[in-house]
């Protein structure tokens, strides 16, 4: 079994994020690491390897050139190898776009099955698995708080408010699951070594036979009209309780902002 994880290379969530002057994410003047919710897609394929015992894992993203430190983490989790889409063009692109990228990348693969996290830590979109199974035209199975395989068969639990859905498909098939899978593992030491030798292909939009007209901002179905930094901290008010009057003044400033 050929599985392909789809992970995304994000800023830094506690670092300081900036947009471009075109309103688009800064992704290359900012500290960037996998998406954390990608890594659970990596943990689930991981076990389905273990499990069956003859599944290879690749890892993809697309992205500028230090988004290949999204697929050395993979690596080091355990993936056998990584393909890096790295084009100028692809900057600014929308999901319609990045997953035409993403399937015409999956295309080239040997792949039966095709893992997603259940979203990306900054768009937080979570329609690219949809629209991957549309494009490579087989089925998608979404939000699955745990994924089954056995044999060509793929069982996932969805988990909602109401109730609880069992879907199951038939390989080939895309599907994503949610951070309530399990906690994925951390590279270990002997994983970091191995993972150097682990081979990463870089490929281009002219390798995918992608046009660079279909990508990228010009071509993107949505665009950010305008951005504002976000306003710096201010100083708390301290309220003192010297005569007794301290539980007013708390209950006061809470009223002012309508919290209670």
């Amino acid at each position: 079994m050929n599985i392909v994880v789809c992970v995304k290379y994000v800023p830094d969530a506690t670092g300081d994020r900036r947009f471009e002057a075109d309103n688009t994410v800064d992704r290359v003047g900012v500290d960037g690491l996998l998406s954390e919710l990608d890594e659970y897609a990596i943990e689930q394929a991981l076990q389905i390897k273990e499990k069956t015992g003859d599944a290879e894992v690749t890892v993809l993203t697309v992205g500028p050139e230090g988004a290949v430190d999204a697929v050395r983490k993979a690596l080091q989790m355990g993936a056998d190898k990584g393909v890096h889409v790295s084009d100028e063009a692809i900057a600014g692109s929308c999901a319609l776009s990045t997953s035409l990228v993403l399937a015409e990348a999956i295309k080239k693969i040997d792949h039966d099955l095709v893992m997603f996290g259940m979203g990306s830590t900054d768009g937080a979109m979570g329609v690219l698995p949809a629209m991957v199974s549309e494009r490579l035209g087989v089925p998608g199975m979404t939000f699955g708080s745990a994924i089954e395989v056995d044999g060509d068969k793929v069982k996932i639990r969805r988990d909602g408010d109401t109730a609880t859905v069992t879907a199951e498909g038939k390989l080939p098939l895309v599907a994503s699951v949610t951070d309530q899978t399990g906690e994925a593992r951390y590279p270990s030491f002997k994983g970091i070594m191995a993972a150097k030798k682990k081979p990463v292909e870089t490929w281009s939009l002219s390798d995918l036979g992608v046009d660079a007209g279909l990508v990228g901002l010009d071509a993107a179905s949505t665009t950010v009209e305008n951005t504002e930094a976000r306003p710096p901290r201010t100083a708390g008010e301290i309220v003192t309780d010297e005569d007794g009057s301290g539980a007013k003044a708390l209950v006061d400033f809470l009223a002012s902002k309508k919290f209670i």
